[in-house]
């Protein structure tokens, strides 16, 4: 069982081309500005079976997805789950002939990386490591302060994120979803999108009851 946060398809905002999007619930680390602070209680989300996570990546598949994006919350907080969840969908890739790639964003930093926490990244094609930063803002895709970097781990991984190590796009992918009478945003805005973002709602009548950048 992986437990998580929310799962969505296609995402456009995390990573190269329409992938499957899966936010993992729990972080220990609680970084400082953190745009997901719903996914930080580790007894929040909900527990779902590693097969009804295969299934959904097939679907994904069948249904033209380039990629996955597993983020959170922590995902090394859960590290064997994480492991046995990458390994069926590089084996599901296999399977139906596919070159979608597997990225993980972290908090930790490569050095804090050992272990279980570093088995379970065995199949990953590509990583974003490093705590978030308020104070180092970056305009790096796909990152949300200068100090994290995106590794690449296997020749998927460098011919899909090799072109996007150091492009910094004028603006940035960002998604907006509604369910369950919340709104929620895929993607890595920059510093102060956010709050611009509520005031502009704001002056349209929209307004949020609360908001999971703030405390």
């Amino acid at each position: 069982m992986l437990r998580v946060s929310r799962i969505h398809f296609p995402v456009t905002a995390l990573g190269p081309g329409r992938r499957l999007g899966v936010w993992v619930q729990g972080c220990p680390l609680g970084c400082a500005g953190c745009i997901a602070r719903d996914t930080w209680d580790a007894e929040g989300g909900r527990e779902v079976s590693l097969s009804e996570l295969a299934g959904l990546w097939r679907e994904a598949l069948a249904a033209g997805a380039e990629g996955l994006t597993v983020s959170g919350g922590e995902p090394l907080a859960q590290p064997a789950a994480l492991g046995e969840f990458l390994l069926a969908a590089a084996r599901i890739r296999a399977e139906l002939a596919s070159n979608a790639d597997l990225l993980v964003y972290t908090g930790y930093e490569p050095g804090e990386i050992t272990g279980p926490a570093a088995g379970a990244l065995d199949r990953a094609d590509a990583v974003i490591t490093g705590r978030y930063d308020v104070t180092r803002p970056t305009r790096l895709i796909w990152r949300g302060s200068a100090n994290q970097v995106l590794t690449t781990r296997t020749p998927l991984g460098t011919l899909r994120y090799g072109p996007y190590l150091d492009y910094a796009p004028d603006l940035v992918p960002f998604q907006v979803a509604a369910s369950g009478g919340y709104l929620w945003f895929v993607g890595v805005p920059r510093q102060g999108d956010l709050p611009k973002l509520e005031r502009a709602l704001r002056q349209r009548g929209v307004t949020f009851e609360a908001v999971s950048w703030r405390p």
